[in-house]
């Protein structure tokens, strides 16, 4: 039997593992195993972190513009970012990522967002007026300086603190998009809650959070004003800080500002099921994660959301937020490193599709 189906698929990357577009494919495989007459809408979709800029350009079109940029830890690499009209899209983690960095070379007193900058300094001078920045996966912790010593190096004559006089600057329009709200500093800032999973100790960890508090206080005294403590100031190791309190960024959610640019609503409105997913689903997805963004929009117009991911807790919780079913893909047992592959992960998610539709 046939059955007249539009199935829209916004799944996320499975970090280390397989893109959202990647994953959304598998899904849209099993879909077609069992109605090949559905109507499949796949959105790759990102909340700022991995696939943000393939996300972007996948919803609104562009080109992508590749340049030479420094890595973390200051060596040469290829990065890329998009141009969509006169908006460049930015994901730092093409720059200043964790992924970019060998397990045994994650420092965050040493790595900095300089290649970041350069990205930015490039798009304007592409002629770039709107720059969004998507602030997930960074391997840094400088609040922000090196992004603004390379910025600071062609517009303001070297000087940090005359960024936010620079005539040029002023006319460009900067957009952070992120889910993080910590503060830049203290016991749930940038260092504390994000350093050690960038390679911090307990001493690193201090020493961090003390030198954000020290630059954000005479940054203040200079500036006449501090945004340290804005929801999103200690995304990316305090990278939002940076783009609020010397470019005035706008810090949006990454999810929310991707499926506003996309249409999501008109996308989904008349779907008869919406399936989501990411790599490990618990409480925390209910926190502004993607899978929950998602499940929001979906609600507006009464449309059923499965979730699927790598690893699921709290299954009860997700079942009462809305989510019509929550489903593992891995079968009991597997052996996570096999788990991991992304062979296995497609695979998987294409029979767990089979079983959802």
């Amino acid at each position: 039997m046939n059955y007249e189906l539009k199935i829209v698929l916004a799944i996320d990357s499975f970090k280390n593992c397989m893109t959202s577009a990647e994953a959304n494919e598998a899904a849209a495989e099993g879909v077609r195993d069992v109605c090949p007459d559905a109507t499949i809408l796949q959105m790759p979709v990102s909340d700022g972190g991995e696939g943000w800029m393939e996300a972007f350009v996948a919803a609104k079109g562009g080109k992508i513009i590749e340049t030479e940029v420094f890595d973390p830890l200051m060596r040469p690499i290829k990065s890329q970012y998009a141009i969509c009209g006169d908006t460049a899209i930015i994901e730092i983690a093409k720059a200043s990522g964790i992924a970019l960095l060998k397990q045994s070379e994650l420092n965050p007193l040493k790595a900095n967002t300089f290649g970041t900058g350069q990205l930015i300094v490039n798009a304007i001078q592409n002629g770039c007026k709107n720059i969004i920045v998507g602030l997930g996966g960074s391997a840094t912790s400088d609040c922000g300086i090196g992004m603004l010593k390379a910025i600071a190096e062609n517009f303001t004559n070297r000087e940090i603190t005359k960024i936010p006089e620079s005539q040029l600057l002023k006319n460009i329009n900067f957009t952070i998009a992120t889910d993080v709200n910590n503060p830049l500093y203290g016991e749930n800032g940038a260092a504390h809650i994000f350093a050690p999973q960038k390679g911090a100790t307990p001493k690193m960890v201090e020493n961090l959070d003390t030198n954000a508090k020290q630059f954000a206080d005479e940054m203040a005294s200079i500036l006449g004003y501090d945004r340290s403590q804005k929801p999103g100031a200690g995304a990316a190791g305090g990278l939002g800080y940076a783009f609020m309190q010397f470019l005035d960024a706008e810090c949006k959610s990454g999810a929310q500002l991707l499926f506003d640019e996309a249409d999501f609503n008109s996308k989904i409105c008349d779907a008869n099921l919406v399936i989501t997913g990411e790599g490990s689903a618990d409480s925390q997805t209910l926190m502004g994660k993607l899978p929950s963004a998602v499940l929001h929009r979906a609600q507006q117009f009464g449309v059923p959301v499965a979730l699927m991911a790598g690893r699921i807790s709290d299954r009860e919780k997700l079942l009462a937020a809305g989510f019509r079913d929550v489903i593992c893909i891995n079968p009991d047992g597997i052996d996570k490193a096999v788990a991991m592959m992304k062979t296995v992960a497609i695979k998987n998610i294409r029979e767990t599709a089979r079983k959802v539709i």
